[in-house]
């Protein structure tokens, strides 16, 4: 295997998490057709953003393991995480705003979600602290809370249009305001170091468990208020 070759096969998984945003987008705008596997476009944006986590997950792993990490994979990696977790989140919310409340300016506003996911992006890639906490609201974590509320606004389109607004306005600041959130990585199973962590995913099994897909939201909310609660340095 040559070199060129090595250090490429990351950034190859990478654009499979571009592809996947991008499909995703596709999905959106036919939020309500019956696509594959009988899923409707939402859902099947769903899936392909949840593709994109797996392999933006899967990029880093390949990357060390082949020890081709480089600076070309890590801005090709927030361009793709931008689409993937931001573009194609904003793309299913707006598509659903416009059948719940068609023709209104006000939709609009869900734009903010990639405008500020690329701050958030932009503003990672030049920190030097952001190894093990991260300040601000991860944008793949800002995904998974749009998952969740969009499904929700699918299935309970008389929700006021002003609380899905409400949600982008405080998501979008979440992303770039200085709260030090902690990171899902756990350093050890002792509950002193980690309790936040267990604390969240047993609880977000639980939300999920009763409520469906629309338990997501809540435990980002949850993610949120723990973050506030523990406040990393």
């Amino acid at each position: 295997m040559t070199k060129a070759i090595r250090n490429n096969i990351p950034n190859g998984v990478t654009c499979l998490n571009l592809l996947c945003g991008t499909l995703a987008v596709v999905a959106a705008f036919g939020c309500h057709e019956v696509t594959l596997w009988g899923l409707k476009g939402y859902q099947l944006a769903f899936v392909l953003i949840a593709l994109g986590a797996l392999a933006d997950f899967a990029d880093g792993l390949v990357a060390r393991a082949l020890h081709a990490v480089s600076g070309i994979g890590r801005e090709l990696d927030s361009l793709s995480d931008l689409v993937t977790f931001g573009l194609a989140p904003a793309m299913v919310v707006y598509n659903l705003m416009q059948t719940a409340y068609p023709g209104s300016w006000a939709n609009l506003l869900t734009m903010l979600i990639p405008v500020f996911g690329a701050l958030r992006l932009a503003r990672f890639n030049v920190s030097e602290d952001q190894a093990t906490t991260f300040t601000g609201l991860p944008i793949p974590a800002n995904a998974i809370f749009w998952i969740g509320a969009a499904e929700w606004l699918a299935t309970h389109p008389a929700t006021p249009q002003w609380v899905v607004l409400a949600c982008v306005v405080a998501l979008s600041g979440l992303m770039v305001c200085n709260l030090r959130m902690f990171s899902l990585k756990m350093h050890g199973f002792g509950l002193r170091e980690s309790w936040a962590q267990f604390l969240l995913l047993g609880c977000s099994v639980a939300l999920v468990a009763l409520l469906g897909l629309p338990g997501l939201a809540a435990a980002i909310a949850l993610y949120v208020a723990l973050a506030i609660v523990k406040r990393e340095p």
